[in-house]
């Protein structure tokens, strides 16, 4: 029997596109079944696990599964620089994977208040105001520049605020002519590689390609249906990129934006980042609030506590699929391209 994750009972597995995440796994460890999970529909996903037992491992499995899919835009946001390995030679069928560093986006994607945000200011404040005025009449930083120093406002007031715009401009990370929707709609995955960033300015990108995709199937300006992948997510949820995670969590069903969320610390996601989830992928978790952090969404239909069937070994999982009230004991697959996030041992060196 084939049973595909997040796809109800009798649907067929090969009429939709459909991803190999593993295999079911018995009690006595011995592998069973193929387990797929469903590509088609939107989903909210989240995998979770401490560090060292598979988690950047099965999103890798995840976006693997996405680049070979039709219909589907991929894009993982990677803020460990480990995902660009997907564009490296597969042992199976190829993985078509583009791989962007730090690409730069538009300021207009960061709405005036979340600007402030962004630049630690105030909206209160002199400074903060007057950033707040230029982000709302201007699609540029070199217009925000001008507009306050245009404006009628205290001198000191004035260089706070340019100062402030003059380090985002610094961060190489913003231009008005930056990245589009068609440019991370197209078949294969994109890999955007944040890794060389500081939390603010990674921040920035990962709100602007969320806010970007989801605006762009709104309008359908695009055709195919997005799917963001973010490892290390709880870095995300505390930054500006919140909003637009939020909004694909709670309104990305209709226009069909999909968000995969990995981390090892669930207890650091925000309750709407677990309760929206529909699959929720679970390596081992040892850290009581972890642990409660997901017990507090156990949904009704399972037959035994999440601390007692937690997996015990690197690349086992349990699988919570909301779609079928199902929870699944699985076996992770191997990776068919490299996997880059192994930690480096001196031995080795």
């Amino acid at each position: 029997m084939t049973f595909v994750i997040g796809r109800g009972e009798g649907e067929s597995l090969e009429k939709r596109p459909t991803g190999r995440l593993g295999t079911y796994r018995a009690l006595d460890g011995s592998s069973g079944a193929p387990l797929y999970v469903d590509l088609d529909g939107p989903h909210a996903m989240l995998v979770v696990g401490k560090r060292g037992y598979g988690k950047s491992y099965t999103l890798g499995v995840i976006a693997e599964a996405l680049a070979r899919a039709e219909g589907v835009a991929p894009v993982v946001i990677d803020p460990m620089g480990v995902f660009d390995t997907l564009a490296e030679q597969s042992r199976d069928e190829p993985v078509p994977a583009e791989v962007m560093s730090a690409p730069p986006v538009r300021p207009n994607t960061l709405d005036p208040r979340s600007w402030c945000a962004l630049l630690e200011l105030s909206p209160e404040s002199g400074a903060g105001a007057l950033v707040w005025q230029a982000a709302g009449e201007h699609d540029s930083l070199a217009g925000m520049r001008r507009h306050v120093r245009d404006a009628d406002a205290p001198g000191t007031d004035k260089l706070a605020a340019i100062n402030h715009l003059d380090l985002a401009d610094s961060w190489g990370v913003f231009d008005e002519e930056g990245v589009a929707a068609a440019d991370l709609a197209g078949p294969a995955i994109t890999v955007v590689d944040v890794s060389g960033l500081d939390s603010a300015p990674m921040n920035a990108v990962a709100r602007a390609i969320g806010e970007t995709l989801y605006r762009a199937r709104v309008d359908r300006a695009i055709d195919r249906l997005p799917w963001v992948l973010i490892d290390e997510v709880h870095t995300f949820f505390d930054g500006v990129a919140a909003p637009a995670l939020e909004r694909i969590l709670t309104r990305g069903r209709a226009p069909g934006v999909s968000l995969v969320m990995a981390t090892q610390r669930p207890s650091a996601v925000p309750p709407v980042g677990v309760s929206q989830s529909d699959v929720i992928v679970s390596h081992r978790l040892t850290s009581g609030a972890d642990i409660e952090a997901l017990k507090a969404t156990q949904p009704t239909y399972m037959d035994a506590s999440l601390a007692e069937r937690m997996p015990t070994e690197t690349g086992d999982v349990i699988v919570v699929d909301d779609a079928t009230e199902t929870v699944h004991a699985a076996t992770i697959r191997r990776r068919d391209t490299p996997h880059g996030g192994d930690s480096p041992r001196a031995s080795e060196q």
